[in-house]
This record gives structure tokens, C-alpha cells and sequence, in this order.
């Protein structure tokens, strides 16, 4: 009787080994034991995520099946980048790296096992591997280039054991075991090494959807009273909010934000009463640390936001410096009418529409005529004005000089404000004074450990003056806080890999912000000048095409000469290869 054949098919293996693991076993075998079982979680969850299949796994050494090659390649940076993290959280004679290969071959199929030379020519490139990085076949080359947003590096036609035909390998250039990932993955944290919180938003019981600014304000106010205490890791407004309307388990926050603590509740409002319940939960065990319920006279709101707050610190045992002890006790305003017009406009702020900006603008005023000590109230207006003056709302010359004033005003009036501090960085960036818009980013995340949005204004600014490789830093320490940023934060970050060269990294992150939102010209703008510069013409002017679409009042001249005017590049030199760029690119100015 004839023997059956095998099943042969066409696929792309990826196979992966740890460096000197015998001599780590050697050193400590319990410590590199824990070691690998840490790495191949990381691996095996990688691969899943990026729809591979594990079919071989001996101590050390995985080999798993992809459908596409171009998974399999996103799939092996990704080991690398997040090893490359957990290894940098480990002294030196306890890292461990691993060597990648990926092929594209014919392999035969046994049951749940791969055989055949498309399976040993993985090994063996894996095995030409350096440490920490990507090595791919030819085959797989030519799959991906030009579908992902890394470089190759041709090392040559390589003779391989038990190969009859040299085998043609290209390098992941930009992968290495002391380069963490260009784009921060979002989709898991580690825990920090303080008492970490999520404060999600309150579920609004009034059954007045009007009345969610009052709601929402509470939970963000006890957001920034937490978040000045350097005794704790709080999670941003911004990611904390996507849970809005959501019934979510307190177990998957944590998982998604990387937090160990959920505070939750509601508040009703009605007349001049106001009742909040809360509770903090512990997201690792379910368990309740604290619930309260309160039922107040809505002149008693702030007085309750005190109480709350102390009620959480107590049951994280956190302790608080005297400093930190005034600052939290301090309030925006003693007066709640001109609170509550405050929370309306900062509802309207977060909207981000001309139309949205000028009610905002009303909200505050009306609360500073109320109480014309608010800071905070002149804070916020004051963004309004910027507003105006960066997206040509209002036709005023003196706008951003008016914007400048009332920020100065801010902080004259609360000087532990670190919102007042954040906004007058900013206007001073506008202005060109770097030095000054530095000194006073710096001094908000002083006063506000946890200020994910103070963090990337002080990484734009930084980047703007001249000193990228800090703006990076803080852009990534911004992105861990908000794990669900805005986009543009993709934006800071590819602007400070721009700065520093590292232009693949930077390609990637405005990649990464055009997929969260691709109808923002920013990120197509600076993708159309690193092509433009690089002599990517084709790229640079799908690019320019789409800023035209995104911008027709403006097209490619009034682009280049808006950007001309007023990107606050401190070195000339930077604003000209900017401009360059986008000169390459198609616009004219």
C-alpha cells in the first residue's frame, strides 16, 4: 500500500532563542529560571496578539507559525522592544536576550508540528542573529518592505548548515537590546512601585444629561487633588474617562491601565443638595478599602472633595508632605456659583471647536466676575485665547499677547497652580521664550507629579528649545500617566526622534497618530517633510496631498508660510530643514 504524502504548506515561521542562558542557569538557577518564565510570557503573548501559533517550545528556544509574514516581522519587534523594557529594569549579569529569525518557506505538516526546510532555515538565521535583535530571509523582505515602518539592512547571501543554497538576510534595523520601543505599546503596564489609581467618572443620577459637567467635574477635581501627591501613581482624566457610561469591572481598569486601585461612584444633584457615594476598590483582590455616602448642601461641595480625598489617602497609608498637605487642601474658588460656571467651561474646553472655545470663554468670565481671584478660571481663558490665536478664530493681532497677560494673571493669583504654570509655558513657547517657557513647564510638574498633560507640554517645549532627548522622556512619561492619550502626543514624540535623526522612529509615531486619528493635518505634515528631506517623493506627496485635504483654506502655500510663521523652533537651523522638508514635498512658501 502506497504511503500517504505529507501535507506541505507555505508559511512563515519565526523562531527565537535566549543569549547565554546555560550561563545564567550556571550563576543562579532559580533567578534565570524566573527570568525566562517572564520572557516567555512576554513572547507567547506577543505572539497571540499578532495572531501567530506556538508549535515548538524547548526550555529556552520558541518556534511559532504566522499566516503573514507581516505580522510575523511586527510580531518579533515587538519581543524585542518589550524585552528590551523588562530588561532594562534589570541589573546586568540578570538580563536576558533573545535572537530572532523569521523565514518564509515551504514547511510539512504533522499533526500540530512543522517540519522541513522553511522551519531550519528560521533557526538558522535566528542563530546569525546579534542579541536583542531581527533578522528575516529574503522571502520575508520582500513580503514586508515598504508595509512596515522600519528599516532593512542587507547583511548578504549567508551559507547556513544543512542548506544547500546560501540564504539572503536583511536586519530590522532599529531593534537592539538597549532601544526600548519607538511607539510605547498601550496594551499592557506594569504596576508602579507606589500605590497607583484610576478615579473613574462619576455616574451622573440626576437623569439630566445637562447635569453631567457637574458630575464629571467632581471626579476631575479629585483627579487633581490626588495627583499632587508624589506618594501616589494617578492615572489621567483623559484615559480614566473612556470608561464613561461603561459598566466595566474594576479587574480589567487595572489590567488596562496598569493601576492597582479603581475609586468609583455617583453624585445627584438637586436644588441646593448634593449627595455622593464612593468607594475604592482593589482591582488585584475586589476587595472594598472604603465606601461612603454623603448627603450635603451643595455650599458644603468643597469641604466633601476635602473629606473624600483624605478618606483615600488613608486607606492607601500614603503620607503627605507638609507642602503637599496645603496644596491639596487648596481650593479653586470658595464661591460655588462661580465653581459651578467653571465646570461648564471647562466641559466645553474639552469639545475643541471654535463654537465650543467661545462658550468656554463665557463660562469663565462669568465665573472671574463672581470671584475675580479665581485662578483657575483665568487659567482656562486664557487657552481660549491661544486657541484663537494658533487656529485663526479670531482676527485680533493682539490675541496671543492678551492670552499671555491672562495666564501671568493665573499665576500671580495661585502660584501652586500647576495648571496656571503649564498654560503660561506654553503661551511663552508661542512667544519664542524658551528659557522662561522651560522654567515654568518644569515648575508645574514640581507642583503636580502626576500632570500627564504638564509632562507633554514640558516634552514639547523642550523639543521646541533645542533639547529632545529630555522631551522625549517626558512626552513617554506623559503617555504612561494617560495610557489612553490624545493622538497628538504621537505628534511630540515623532518631533523629538525628528530632532535627534532617529527618523524611522519618528515615521512610526506619526503612523501611530494618523491610525488613532487620521483626520488631523499635524502628523501628515511633518510625515510630508521627514519624506520630503529623505527623498521619499512619492510619500512626501500623498503627505502633502492629504494636509491639502485636511486644510483647503490653506493649501500647500498657505501651509508652508502658516508653519513658517509660527512653529517656535529656537535654532533656525531646525525650522529650515523643517521647511526644507516640506519645500521637497510639494508646498510652496
Amino acid at each position: 500500500m502506497a504511503e500517504a504524502r505529507a501535507q506541505r504548506r507555505l508559511t512563515t515561521i519565526l523562531a527565537a532563542d535566549a543569549v547565554g542562558y546555560s550561563r545564567l542557569m550556571g550563576r543562579d538557577e532559580e533567578a534565570a529560571l524566573r527570568t525566562l518564565k517572564g520572557h516567555r510570557e512576554v513572547i507567547d503573548r506577543v505572539i497571540a496578539r499578532h495572531e501567530g501559533r506556538v508549535f515548538g517550545s524547548a526550555g529556552d528556544s520558541v518556534m511559532a507559525e504566522f499566516g503573514s509574514a507581516v505580522e510575523a516581522v511586527r510580531a518579533a519587534i515587538a519581543i524585542q522592544e518589550e524585552l528590551a523594557v523588562r530588561n532594562a529594569e534589570r541589573p546586568d549579569d540578570g538580563k536576558m536576550s533573545f535572537r530572532i529569525g523569521v523565514n518564509l518557506g515551504d514547511v510539512m505538516v504533522e499533526g500540530k508540528n512543522l517540519y522541513g526546510d522553511g522551519v531550519n532555515v528560521a533557526a538558522r538565521i535566528e542563530g546569525l542573529c546579534v542579541p536583542g535583535g531581527v533578522y528575516v530571509s529574503g522571502g520575508v523582505h520582500q513580503q514586508v518592505e515598504g508595509k512596515l515602518s522600519v528599516g532593512f539592512e542587507d547583511k548578504g547571501a549567508q551559507a547556513v548548515k544543512n542548506i544547500a543554497k546560501p540564504v539572503r538576510v536583511y536586519q530590522v534595523v532599529g531593534v537592539s537590546p538597549d532601544q526600548t520601543d519607538a511607539v510605547p505599546d498601550e496594551d499592557s503596564f506594569p504596576l508602579p512601585d507606589k500605590p497607583s489609581i484610576a478615579v473613574l467618572p462619576f455616574e451622573n443620577m440626576s437623569g439630566d444629561p445637562e447635569q453631567d459637567y457637574f458630575s464629571d467635574g467632581i471626579s476631575e477635581d479629585i483627579i487633581t487633588d490626588l495627583a499632587k501627591i508624589s506618594g501616589l501613581f494617578v492615572v489621567a482624566r483623559n484615559a480614566a474617562f473612556l470608561y464613561k457610561n461603561q459598566a466595566v469591572k474594576p479587574a480589567e481598569v487595572s489590567r488596562d491601565l496598569g493601576v492597582r486601585y479603581v475609586l468609583e461612584g455617583s453624585v445627584r444633584k438637586a436644588g441646593d443638595r448634593v449627595r455622593i457615594s464612593a468607594q475604592l476598590i482593589d482591582a488585584g483582590t475586589g476587595y472594598h478599602l472604603w465606601a461612603e455616602r454623603y448627603d450635603r448642601e451643595l455650599t458644603d461641595i468643597f469641604a466633601l472633595q476635602d473629606e473624600i480625598t483624605e478618606k483615600i489617602v488613608a486607606a492607601l497609608e500614603v503620607r503627605l508632605s507638609a507642602r503637599e498637605q496645603e496644596q491639596v487642601a487648596s481650593r479653586y474658588t470658595d464661591n460655588p456659583d462661580a465653581y459651578d460656571y467653571f465646570l461648564r467651561g471647562r466641559a466645553y474646553q474639552y469639545r475643541q471647536t471654535k463654537e465650543s472655545a467661545e462658550r468656554a470663554r463665557e463660562m469663565f468670565e462669568r465665573a472671574i466676575e463672581l470671584d475675580s481671584v479665581f485662578a483657575g478660571a483665568y487659567a482656562l481663558l486664557s487657552y481660549t485665547h491661544y486657541q484663537d490665536w494658533r487656529y485663526g478664530w479670531r482676527d485680533d493681532p493682539k490675541i496671543l499677547d492678551l492670552a499671555l497677560q491672562t495666564a501671568r494673571q493665573a499665576v500671580s493669583l495661585d502660584r501652586a497652580l500647576p495648571l496656571a504654570h503649564t498654560y503660561l509655558a506654553w503661551i511663552f513657547l508661542w512667544k519664542r521664550r524658551h528659557q522662561e517657557a522651560v522654567a515654568e513647564a518644569e515648575t508645574a510638574i514640581e507642583l503636580d507629579p502626576n500632570f500627564a498633560e504638564g509632562y507633554a507640554y514640558l516634552g514639547n517645549v523642550l523639543n521646541f528649545a533645542g533639547r529632545p532627548k529630555e522631551g522625549i522622556a517626558m512626552i513617554r512619561r506623559a503617555m504612561r500617566l494617560d495610557p489612553h492619550h490624545p493622538p497628538q502626543y504621537f505628534v511630540s514624540l515623532a518631533r523629538g526622534y525628528e530632532l535627534l535623526g532617529e527618523d524611522e522612529s519618528a515615521i512610526a509615531a506619526l503612523k501611530a497618530c494618523i491610525t488613532r486619528d487620521p483626520d488631523r493635518s499635524p502628523p501628515h505634515g511633518l510625515l510630508a517633510s521627514i519624506y520630503g528631506r529623505l527623498g521619499r517623493k512619492k510619500e512626501a506627496q500623498a503627505e502633502a496631498a492629504e494636509v491639502s485635504r485636511l486644510r483647503p483654506e490653506d493649501g500647500l502655500y498657505g501651509f508652508l508660510v502658516n508653519e513658517r510663521d509660527k512653529v517656535p523652533y529656537k535654532d533656525p537651523a531646525a525650522l529650515e530643514r523643517y521647511l526644507d522638508g516640506l519645500r521637497e514635498a510639494g508646498f510652496e512658501g
